[in-house]
């Protein structure tokens, strides 16, 4: 057997007992509707008696007429996802997405088949990161590595519950490429999430991995499995682990996730942009509203709003670093803590103006 072979096959081995299975289900409400005909009585299907109701005279139906009756409401199975387990009592890591619904119950099945259900300790305002706790001890765990460390052309392998069906799914590939930037969804409300610096893998990523992790050939954890692009093939993505690593910092000292915030949308400019509307610079954070409907540009209250920043106010400088593509503006306001007091420069038209805030946290 060759080497390579041999320690892909052990890193599964070492890895697989921490992945579990996240089932999603919802309460929804049942209504029992049937066409009823005279002098008969209504029977469900297999011949289960629907429950009579008691109807005025004037109501009673005739013919073929549909009649509602009285259902229950009851727990329906609607998604799945993975996770793993990153601490022995029962600390699971997996994707904001996969928990974003605040009205459903979730329930862990690990790999020996036990089932739990679980509570959602957090999710992570600013990234796809969430943590679920189960109740429950002497867990495996999976060994956490340094996604700073991760090259081009890296193996890697992702285990996960693929498409909600096949439990510990594994599929091995190599790293595309590194600080991507996609736009994905949350939930079913049509939620748009920009998530940056993500990990690009050519290994096969289906619905239902989201949330596994993605493993090195030393067997530790570098990401998170998190979004396919549809109708593409070979082209999967993954979050930082380190990302992830901080939230779970931010859980043990202080019960929470802490961010700092600024309250404000912006687009990063480029010389694209700057010849397409005509700009004066082709770098720094231009202060736009987003398309959803209610967007402002800047939120009212914010540290941003007590800045003064108004909508197209382009933010050049913070704290004297020029912030680029490759420097946005939420990665320098993420390297600060919250209470930090900033200075930011700020283009308005032609004039440059000079301001501080003091970054809050963020909700």
């Amino acid at each position: 057997m060759f080497d390579i072979e041999k320690q892909t096959i052990d890193v599964v081995k070492k890895t697989a007992p921490a992945v579990v299975s996240i089932v999603i289900s919802k309460l929804m409400p049942q209504v029992k509707q049937m066409a009823l005909k005279p002098d008969f009585k209504a029977h469900g299907q297999f011949g289960i008696p629907l429950p009579e109701v008691p109807l005025e005279d004037d109501k009673k139906p005739h013919g073929n007429h549909p009649i509602e009756l009285p259902g229950h409401d009851h727990m329906v199975k609607v998604g799945g996802g993975s996770g793993f387990i990153v601490h022995p009592d029962g600390l699971i890591l997996t994707n904001k997405h996969v928990v974003y619904e605040t009205d459903a119950e979730y329930m862990v099945l690990l790999n020996d088949e036990r089932e739990f259900p679980a509570k959602v300790l957090s999710r992570d305002p600013i990234n796809d990161v969430a943590v679920l706790k189960i109740e429950a001890s002497n867990l495996p765990i999976v060994k956490i590595g340094n996604s700073d460390t991760i090259e081009l052309g890296q193996t890697v392998i992702a285990i996960g519950n693929a498409l909600g069906l096949f439990t510990n799914t594994v599929s091995k590939g190599i790293v595309s490429g590194l600080g991507r930037k996609i736009s994905a969804s949350l939930g079913q409300e049509g939620v748009i999430e920009n998530l940056r610096h993500v990990i690009q893998t050519d290994v096969a990523i289906n619905q239902g991995n989201s949330g596994g992790p993605l493993v090195n050939l030393e067997g530790e954890v570098v990401g998170i499995n998190t979004a396919i692009i549809f109708g593409a093939q070979n082209i999967g993505f993954a979050l930082p682990i380190n990302w992830a690593k901080r939230d779970l910092d931010d859980l043990v000292r202080l019960g929470r996730i802490i961010r700092p915030y600024i309250g404000l949308r912006y687009v990063m400019l480029d010389k694209e942009l700057k010849e397409k509307y005509s700009l004066a610079i082709d770098y720094g954070a231009l202060v736009i509203k987003d398309h959803m409907p209610a967007s402002k540009a800047v939120v009212p209250g914010s540290p941003a709003d007590h800045a003064g920043i108004k909508e197209n106010d382009i933010i050049l400088e913070i704290n004297g670093e020029k912030l680029t593509e490759k420097q946005e503006l939420a990665d320098v306001v993420e390297q600060h803590q919250v209470g930090d007091e900033i200075t930011l420069t700020v283009l308005r038209g032609k004039e440059t103006l000079t301001t501080k805030t003091r970054l809050e946290e963020r909700k």
